[in-house]
């Protein structure tokens, strides 16, 4: 006998019976948009309880805030498992954990970023939490200012034009509109923010160097 997706979570402790309902209401949204996410639509998919939902979320708004923090708490996890001692390789590879995040959890990522959900609004908090994922990347433009490895800026203006570039091209291959998702993916961002490569000096004589960094 198939076990449901509450069944298969509840022996591994709340945090994992939490998690796996969030994925089941994400799927949901993905797959009928919405209108499915309803308590008594996702229970059915979940083969659990409405109550259990209640109990866990408080009510179809918790469930939907907490989607939203989620996604933007994976994408941290996934942050914090880069690592390059030079700074501008490390902003390099959190550019590419950005886009291996986005294609692992594809249905998170829509939540995050498109407002699929009519009349959602996160609340503070859930802002805070986004914009700490966010930091990451300001950190590391700090880093590779102090260090001398990019032209002068502000490193905010800087390090959103890089997500900028991440995102826009992010976004065009899960919509399935890039032919060769990884050569653009690398050719954005050589071309946009060359000084963002591994090894490269702000002197370096490179074409294509964007406003926000040149």
């Amino acid at each position: 006998m198939t076990l449901t997706t509450y069944e298969q979570a509840q022996g591994k402790g709340q945090s994992a019976l939490r998690t796996a309902l969030l994925d089941t209401a994400s799927g949901l949204l993905v797959d009928e948009g919405p209108g499915a996410l309803s308590m008594r639509r996702i229970a059915a998919a979940a083969g659990c309880s409405t109550t259990v939902l209640y109990t866990l979320f408080g009510g179809k708004d918790g469930l939907v805030e907490a989607l939203y923090i989620e996604g933007f708490a994976r994408f941290r996890r996934r942050f914090e498992t880069v690592h390059d001692d030079d700074p501008p390789g490390y902003l390099w590879a959190l550019g590419r954990a950005y886009r291996d995040n986005a294609l692992a959890e594809r249905n998170y990522y829509g939540l995050m970023f498109e407002k699929p959900i009519p009349g959602f609004q996160p609340s503070p908090e859930a802002l805070r939490a986004a914009g700490e994922t966010f930091d990451y990347l300001e950190r590391a433009v700090r880093a590779c200012l102090d260090h001398g490895r990019i032209a002068p800026g502000d490193p905010r203006v800087i390090a959103e034009s890089f997500w900028s570039v991440v995102h826009g091209v992010v976004s065009l291959e899960l919509a399935g509109h890039l032919s060769d998702p990884e050569a653009v993916f690398m050719a954005a961002i050589t071309a946009c923010a060359p000084r963002f490569e591994p090894g490269a000096h702000p002197d370096d004589p490179k074409e294509g160097t964007c406003p926000a960094v040149s």
